[in-house]
């Protein structure tokens, strides 16, 4: 009987079927106390090792890549699964992320269509065929590319888990999962929860936490042709160069600076609700986070007026709290990072319209709170305009024309999305489609759906998650010439 991981308890890996330890460990803290609340196995070379062995093994010797309605049941399945447990899902998604309750149960309800959705695409791909001469065919098959090795970041565990698990085992493919320390206790939940799957075969999923030895191996391991990496633009860029001697093929969402673009005419009222939504849902640590704002001059005042009331009111506390609106940072470290780049940016010339910082007095001053800042620039060029800082930091900016919003708005490496905020008919989708990003919102913000593709432009990342693209950095495509029919001399 396998042991159900719980806080408090030793969370392992789940490689080859089986729960798996290791010589290393470390602390699980509640990111709102500080408090411990468990510990958990450290992967190394030798878990990540062991566990692209297991599924190597089971892409070779099981009919996994070529059973299509079996991955379908499988996906149905996990589903089925993590719909039954979504509320110790959340329950433990806020105990050691920190988010306030309903940003969890958000996050764990995204993962479940995303499974169901890509059991559907298993039988839309069905590859193509002609007779291109007498009794002379191509076919043209898609094949999965082999042992998957996937990357999921601290931010958002299970919705991340989800969207690149999910095309991964659709396509027929195994995987490698490295999940992060700050959240081991939901990787083993999660893990638990897949491990008691009757129908996924042994070693198709492995589940690793680790950090930078186990990404490392599995970027470097000839037997892993795909890595699907979730995370910072650095990281991304780091083990693209690893393993461009491989050839090996990156699917990367990587980092977000997005734009929310208001003009004269948008209705404030919505504009400025879902800015203080865009900026402080999982305490901006989001690569979609709300952190550059653009607004029209003649909007301005009333704009940095009443977004100030509302960022000073909003209430920050743990999960536990039904009336906390906002949750700490991942740790105290994150929580110096940020401050310090809010420091740099007004030493720099940006003006603190809302000098939030580091909760230091009070209850709460032994978890890492941070309260919402609002700092004006004029200088695009400043890191906090340019840099991501994954905190609930707002720079805002104002502009005279469409054609100076859309210059703004595109002053950046990043791609990943914005927002354009107007009651025009045309107006916001004449900006969006001049906007160097991969989603754009029109009156809205964070809306994603499964049947439609996302990722980013530039710096933010290579591939596309969610849609009809999913499948692609999973699947190989195979010319097959056959001559079956008689031909005549």
């Amino acid at each position: 009987m396998s042991h159900q991981p719980t806080p408090f308890s030793s969370a392992r890996h789940w490689v080859n079927g089986q729960w798996l330890d290791s010589l290393q460990h470390g602390e699980s803290i509640n990111p709102a106390t500080g408090e411990r609340i468990g510990d958990y196995a450290i992967g190394d070379t030798d878990t990540a090792s062991r566990a692209v062995q297991a599924a190597r093994r089971a892409f070779i010797s099981s009919d996994w890549k070529y059973n299509r309605e079996l991955r379908a049941r499988v996906l149905h399945d996990l589903a089925d699964r993590i719909e039954h447990h979504a509320e110790p899902l959340v329950q433990l998604l806020s105990l050691e992320n920190g988010k306030v309750l309903p940003e969890a149960r958000f996050e764990v309800s995204l993962s479940v269509p995303a499974l169901r959705y890509c059991a559907g695409l298993i039988f839309q791909d069905g590859g193509r065929a002609a007779q291109w001469g007498e009794g002379r065919f191509s076919l043209v098959i898609r094949e999965a590319a082999g042992v998957a090795g996937i990357s999921i970041p601290w931010n958002s565990p299970v919705a991340l888990l989800s969207r690149s698990l999910a095309p991964a085992l659709a396509a027929g493919c195994t995987t490698v999962i490295k999940m992060p320390g700050q959240t081991a206790q939901l990787n083993a939940l999660l893990a638990q929860i897949i491990s008691e799957s009757l129908l996924l075969p042994t070693g198709v999923v492995n589940i690793v936490t680790g950090e930078k030895e186990v990404l490392s191996y599995l970027v470097e391991s000839p037997d892993v042709p795909v890595i699907s990496f979730t995370g910072s633009t650095r990281t991304g860029r780091a083990i693209a160069a690893a393993g461009a001697a491989k050839l090996k093929r990156f699917g990367l969402e990587l980092g977000g600076k997005t734009p929310l673009i208001i003009f004269d005419d948008a209705d404030l009222e919505a504009a400025l609700r879902t800015t203080q939504m865009a900026l402080t849902t999982f305490a901006g640590q989001f690569c979609m986070t709300g952190s550059r704002l653009l607004v029209q001059r003649g909007v301005a005042e009333s704009v940095r007026r009443q977004l100030i009331a509302r960022l000073s009111q909003l209430n920050i506390g743990p999960a536990s709290d039904p009336a906390s609106e906002m949750g700490p940072l991942i740790d105290k470290a994150n929580v110096a990072r940020v401050d310090a780049m809010v420091e740099d940016a007004l030493r720099n010339g940006a003006v603190a319209l809302l000098r939030g910082g580091a909760v230091t007095e009070g209850p709460l001053a032994s978890g890492a709170f941070y309260r919402p800042t609002l700092l004006e620039v004029t200088d695009s060029g400043l890191p906090i305009v340019q840099q991501e800082v994954f905190g609930p930091v707002l720079t805002l900016q104002v502009f005279d024309s469409e054609e100076e919003a859309i210059m703004l708005a595109n002053a950046s490496e990043y791609g990943l999305a914005a927002s354009v905020w107007s009651s025009d008919i045309n107006l916001p989708l004449r900006v969006a489609t001049k906007l160097e990003a991969g989603t754009v919102w029109i009156n809205d913000w964070a809306v994603l759906r499964d049947e439609f593709e996302e990722g980013g432009y530039k710096q933010s990342g290579l591939g596309r998650l969610r849609g009809l693209a999913q499948m692609d950095d999973f699947l190989e495509y195979k010319h097959i010439i056959l001559q079956p029919g008689v031909t005549s001399q």
